[in-house]
């Protein structure tokens, strides 16, 4: 339920990216094993869903305490590469606004510089390209599995056309 998309606080699916690292906490009755087996189930049965080039990237905190009015709670926090689709709608959003100088008065007249708003413009354009770096090494991660399987499969298909060849010429 934690890493359901309709329980983020954020408009992106995280099903379009990869999770780089989490973290969850619990508050209330819960062992620590058992939480730790849970997430470890759902690492392994989600594993398209996690970068494999970040060991232990999912953590996980334990209070007894529970919240007032309930039994047991859980957060989540995530940080995964589909939250580049967030930044490029931000950064669309803000270019369109600042070309037209929509309420840029309001943030000068307080005494904010123009320069400071490129600066933010170019900070979430880095930030979206090195969310891409990390979805460009998870393609690359996968295509290279995908390689590695399709030949393993040819190489298994041929031997076994061999095998059957040599069968039924004996």
């Amino acid at each position: 339920q934690m890493f359901d998309s309709k329980n983020m606080m954020v408009s992106c699916d995280p099903r379009h990216g990869r999770y780089l690292t989490c973290a969850a906490m619990f508050r209330g009755k819960a062992s620590t094993k058992e939480v730790d087996d849970q997430m470890i189930n759902i690492q392994s049965k989600n594993s398209a869903y996690f970068v494999e080039w970040i060991p232990s990237n999912v953590k996980t905190a334990v209070c007894n305490v529970p919240p007032p009015g309930y039994d047991l709670s859980g957060t989540f926090i995530g940080n995964s590469t589909a939250m580049q689709e967030l930044f490029k709608r931000i950064n669309d959003q803000f270019t369109s606004m600042f070309r037209r100088k929509v309420f840029l008065h309001l943030y000068t007249g307080e005494g904010m510089d123009e320069m400071e708003f490129n600066e933010a413009e170019s900070d979430i354009t880095d930030i979206i390209s090195e969310y891409q770096q990390y979805r460009s090494a998870e393609l690359m991660t996968r295509t290279k599995e995908e390689t590695r399987r399709r030949s393993r499969w040819r190489r298994n298909t041929s031997n076994s056309a061999a095998i059957k060849g040599q069968l039924s010429t004996n």
